[in-house]
């Protein structure tokens, strides 16, 4: 999973230690039963990825949609924790709770944005590594054509993939 998964489980997994150390009533099992329904939808998100490197990617729309607020079983668990906790909590400490909250999400968001940005230059790099280990430069007009004249598709993609050449305009 992306870093922008990390956070959100990670909070909703420290939800999760009170009702799991509580005394077994029923408001103690129903916030756990949210808390696992939430967890769920992430878990449900990634497994539904096509191949592993679309989960690793973070290019699931279930999960895009469960962090965008689009996903109403995830809402309505999120809803009901979040009453949970703090109808027990002092109101003193709801508003550092919902800032805390607030400021979590927001962290969430700006990293699935970015994840996009970084796999980007992750996989020009890795192009460029490969290209130099078959003995190829990522910059070499010559050797690109040459790929392309004998039909060597891996290479192909690795210059393209590389983004060391610049872009021709038609003529």
């Amino acid at each position: 999973m992306r870093r922008f998964l990390v956070v959100p489980l990670l909070f909703v997994s420290s939800l999760s230690t009170v009702p799991a150390q509580a005394s077994e009533d029923a408001e103690d099992w129903r916030l756990f039963g949210n808390v696992l329904a939430l967890v769920q939808q992430f878990v449900r998100a990634a497994a539904a990825a096509p191949d592993a490197e679309s989960a690793r990617s973070g290019a699931i729309t279930g999960v895009d949609s469960v962090l965008a607020g689009k996903n109403a079983e995830a809402n309505r668990a999120v809803g009901d924790v979040l009453s949970e906790v703090l109808r027990e909590m002092p109101a003193e400490q709801r508003g550092a709770f919902t800032s805390i909250a607030r400021d979590v999400l927001t962290i969430a968001r700006r990293e699935q944005l970015r994840a996009p940005v970084e796999r980007d230059k992750d996989d020009a790099l890795r192009a460029r590594k490969d290209l130099h280990a078959m003995g190829l430069r990522y910059w070499d007009e010559q050797q690109y054509e040459e790929a392309v004249k004998r039909g060597d598709r891996i290479a192909v993609e690795l210059f393209l993939a590389g983004k060391g050449l610049a872009p021709r305009t038609p003529r």
